[in-house]
């Protein structure tokens, strides 16, 4: 059985939020933020927009490309790190958004959960539990920003993206890599709200209700696990990176992706990039990538596609495929 993507859907908010905007609230200008991350604007949620609604936004649009009936979807499964509570998952608001009756559940691993979640789908249809599964990558990360914290709140942005996945005639899922590292945990934690630090006034006060992060430390890890998580899966199918017609990498920042490419001698413009414009939506960016990338014509039945994420827990991933639409 060969399984693949049977259609695309993204979805970002309305509100664009600049670097000259951000300008007026922090220490920083247009300049800075692009030279430095490659980011011109982010896209942020409005007041009554949930995770679940931009993750809904994106799955009705993936079921419609995916040209099948809502009702064919047997499982959902959401990657986020900003849900709309602890309990119930994300993946069960969508569902009951969505109409159907199917199972759903979350999967918690920052900017590699798309991923995560892709695998995991793959899993389950491969093992003839399931047939159509939905996998979305939806954040609304304006919620855990400190918007008085330079290093953070000129990265993140909101968004959502989803993949149908099922049964195809050709290509689909070849090989997948998926790693975690919690010795690094602290380098990028929202401190306080869960059962090792519940919110308190102080907890208020010192802001570990927001998404704390060791710049330096991060990018250090991507740059040096990302080449290795992508070594790994062409490995799995002796192939090279020339084989490879398009990488999707997670959208954190352009100095990562062009290292990327330097390292694998590639030219840069076989990485999907689209960060300038949405900043880094943690697991939204891979899923949203892949339906912009189908919606440019970048992706050709049969092409060669690899996705990489990396981010907090530390967590790490890839996954080659062909495409089969």
């Amino acid at each position: 059985m060969r399984i693949g993507i049977l259609g695309t859907g993204s979805y970002v908010p309305e509100k664009v939020l600049t670097n000259d905007d951000l300008a007026k609230i922090v220490d920083t200008n247009d300049e800075w933020i692009t030279t430095r991350t490659g980011i011109k604007e982010r896209r942020i949620a409005s007041e009554n927009e949930a995770t679940s609604d931009l993750a809904f936004c994106a799955a009705k649009k993936a079921i419609n490309d995916a040209g099948i009936d809502k009702n064919e979807i047997d499982l959902i499964i959401v990657a986020t790190m900003t849900p709309d509570h602890f309990t119930p998952s994300t993946a069960a608001l969508v569902q009951d958004k969505l109409g159907i009756k199917a199972a759903a559940f979350d999967i918690s691993a920052a900017c590699t959960g798309f991923v995560y979640a892709f695998t995991t789908g793959y899993s389950f249809i491969k093992s003839g539990i399931y047939k159509k599964v939905l996998v979305i990558g939806a954040e609304t990360m304006s919620r855990v920003m400190d918007w008085s914290d330079r290093g953070t709140c000129i990265l993140f942005g909101d968004g959502s993206g989803a993949v149908v996945l099922g049964e195809v005639q050709t290509g689909g899922f070849c090989a997948s890599h998926l790693v975690a590292d919690g010795s690094g945990a602290c380098e990028l934690i929202v401190p306080a709200g869960g059962s090792r630090k519940v919110v308190t006034v102080e907890a208020l006060e010192n802001k570990e209700t927001y998404l704390q992060m060791n710049g330096r430390e991060i990018f250090k890890f991507a740059v040096k696990v990302f080449p290795e998580s992508v070594d790994d899966v062409l490995k799995q199918q002796n192939i090279t990176a020339d084989d490879i017609d398009l990488f999707i990498p997670h959208q954190a920042n352009i100095r990562i992706i062009e290292s990327i490419a330097k390292r694998f001698k590639q030219p840069l413009d076989k990485f999907f990039v689209n960060l300038n414009k949405y900043g880094n939506t943690s697991g939204a960016s891979i899923p949203i990538a892949i339906d912009e990338a189908s919606k440019q014509n970048r992706l050709k039945k049969g092409d060669k596609i690899v996705i990489t994420g990396f981010g907090g827990g530390l967590t790490y991933g890839s996954i080659l495929f062909e495409w089969s639409k």
